[in-house]
């Protein structure tokens, strides 16, 4: 369907892709990975036509109709959610806007004397309405976005008074209920919850077309995808399997090239030395010359090409006394909404809580009490003694001074600490070479919130309160994270919907559900043993 043939590619003086080839065939959902700035982006737009490859060319069968999923959703306003949904679905989209126009003009007191040329236009575009399932087509758009988590309220609500990441939702909806013949979808797990993450899963599995799609969620990639493509130093290398069987077949690779690079430099030395040994003997002057012209014709095996992933590691955080944080009694609501009622909650040191609930169930809510970021309305909430508490929340990032450089901003955060580790530190979250010369103003949303989670744990506090923290973190930014965390002798309290995330870190897990509140004493796995579902959102 697609076919990727030895194209080279630059942007703004980098090499993107150098004589790269791949295919995307019938039914074939493949995962897009690469490192930040392989080059992910730029090859989904070489496939729709929004940019053209130096040399080589991208070709797409006839007829083949694409949905290209982006992270720039572009301006919505003015029209409902569900209108903006449907508007994607090609000519059935103008055919309801015209219905909806010859609607009101049925009901315009100044339109009287029309009324017998709207009536009968009406009745013409109804009927090619229908022919085209327009009535069918309100629903499936209904169904996505309940799909996505929204409300009825919501999807009959103005679109532009959504957050950028409901917006984001609404876009991808689009392409979803397009059902185009290939999909190419950008990050599209970013800014879901869970149980829409997990609608999404099972929404991809039993589409009928192509897939190809990039994500920082290792786990929604696993269950969808059958092929991976990476990007690598400009070329483009596909695997047959999962992300997880990728990881596996490129550690092996790695391993046979480390070994064939191994024994043929251990060869090249051997004839090197015998070459200066009896280069100046004139009875060894054929078999240095034979030798010679041997070295020059031998392929040389280049050592494997390794990602560079610093590994961060904490500094030990003082201890903390066994009480932690002790919820009683507790009443909070916004306006005329209880979010909770009589709420009690201990948590203990080294305990790991991960807390599920439904979108409205109070996640964020009870980190923020947690966190002093918001007080109850009745009750108390005790901080134990010796506890030394990080928050990060979304609005942590407004906390950058614009003006100051990646750099500058870490040595005023630690003015006592040395160049060599605020370098290490700035490496391990993404910023390495001459990105810690830029502005903390031009900073992308991710790369903010990698630099607040870096100053964070660079100075540990014993009881960290992180508020979806993988958010915008790449796979190999997460995994160091996931590992640093898991030697992290403190206590946790967090929100997220990376199961990966959830199941290597929670030791205890609080499930929010209206006035239902359980306790489950193990982590995010035995949860979904013991539950019988991955959220609270979702039937067993």
């Amino acid at each position: 369907m697609i076919r990727i043939e030895n194209i080279s590619k630059s942007n703004s003086h980098r090499i993107l892709y150098i004589e790269a080839s791949a295919a995307l065939n019938r039914g074939e959902k493949i995962g897009l990975v690469g490192p930040n700035g392989a080059g992910k982006t730029t090859l989904f737009r070489m496939i729709t036509g929004q940019e053209l490859p130096d040399e080589g060319q991208v070709s797409v069968e006839k007829h083949v109709s694409i949905g290209y999923f982006s992270q720039d959703v572009g301006e919505m306003e003015g029209r409902s959610a569900v209108t903006e949904v449907m508007d994607g679905a090609g000519p059935v989209s103008s055919v309801a806007a015209e219905l909806r126009e010859l609607e009101a003009a049925m009901v315009d007191p100044d339109r009287l004397d029309e009324m017998d040329e709207i009536i009968e236009r009406y009745g013409e575009v109804q009927a090619r309405y229908e022919e085209l399932d327009g009535y069918g087509l309100e629903s499936r758009a209904r169904e996505v976005l309940a799909g996505l988590s929204f409300s009825q309220e919501m999807m009959d609500g103005d679109v532009g008074k959504l957050s950028g990441g409901w917006k984001m939702r609404v876009a991808l909806a689009r392409i979803l209920l397009m059902r185009p013949d290939v999909m190419l979808l950008d990050e599209p797990s970013n800014h879901l919850d869970i149980e829409s993450l997990i609608w999404l899963e099972q929404f991809l599995k039993g589409y009928d077309g192509a897939l190809l799609m990039t994500s920082h969620d290792r786990e929604f990639m696993n269950r969808i995808v059958n092929k991976i493509i990476e990007i690598d130093a400009g070329s483009l290398t596909t695997f047959s399997g999962d992300y997880g069987f990728y990881e596996q077949q490129r550690a092996q690779n790695e391993k046979q090239q480390q070994a064939q690079f191994e024994r043929q430099q251990a060869m090249l030395a051997k004839e090197i030395k015998f070459i200066e040994r009896f280069k100046a003997r004139a009875s060894h002057a054929a078999q240095v010359q034979s030798r010679v012209k041997k070295l020059d014709k031998i392929e040389r095996v280049e050592p494997p090409r390794r990602r560079q992933t610093v590994m961060f590691e904490f500094q030990p955080a003082p201890r903390s006394g066994e009480d932690v944080v002790n919820l009683k009694n507790v009443d909070k609501a916004y306006g005329s909404r209880t979010i909770y009622k009589d709420f009690s909650f201990l948590i203990r040191r080294k305990e790991r809580w991960c807390v599920m609930g439904v979108n409205g169930a109070g996640k964020s809510t009870l980190l923020k009490l947690v966190a002093g970021a918001a007080n109850p309305d009745v009750g108390s909430v005790t901080i134990g003694a010796s506890v030394k508490v990080g928050y990060f929340a979304q609005h942590a990032m407004d906390l950058l001074d614009g003006d100051l450089t990646v750099f500058e901003w870490l040595e005023q955060e630690f003015p006592r600490a040395g160049q060599g580790p605020l370098r290490t530190l700035a490496g391990c979250f993404g910023f390495s070479g001459d990105d810690v010369e830029k502005k903390c103003r031009v900073l992308s949303g991710g790369e903010k919130a990698r630099l607040v989670m870096a100053a964070m744990l660079f100075d540990p506090p014993n009881f960290l309160i992180l508020d979806e923290p993988t958010n915008h973190l790449d796979l190999d930014t997460k995994e160091m994270l996931i590992k640093a965390l898991a030697d992290y002798e403190g206590t946790m309290l967090f929100v997220s919907h990376d199961r990966h995330f959830l199941g290597a870190l929670s030791n205890r897990v609080l499930e929010l559900n209206g006035d239902d509140v359980h306790q489950y004493p193990g982590g995010y796995m035995e949860y979904v043993a013991q539950s019988g579902h991955e959220a609270p959102g979702l039937a067993s």
